[in-house]
């Protein structure tokens, strides 16, 4: 069994995002200010936990077209 190079790179963006949102919602809300007030690591922090999570999901599906395997033993025979 081949490693998918999505779970890695999923697990990856998924720990740095959860680490980057919690970062987000326990910091002072002071360092915002110059960032209009939008809480940027909270935003940030989001969007790479739904990648993460999107990749994760990606990679653990069953691959349809698996490299190696004959054409003549995917498809069905009646």
């Amino acid at each position: 069994m081949s490693l998918d190079l999505r779970l890695p790179i999923g697990l990856l963006f998924a720990i740095l995002g959860s680490l980057l949102i919690v970062y987000g919602t326990l910091a002072d809300p002071v360092i915002y200010e110059r960032s209009l007030g939008l809480n940027i690591n909270l935003a940030w922090g989001s969007v790479m936990l739904a990648f993460g999570t999107i990749m994760i999901v990606a990679g653990r599906r069953p691959r349809l077209d698996r490299p190696g395997q004959a054409a003549e033993s995917r498809t069905l025979r009646p």
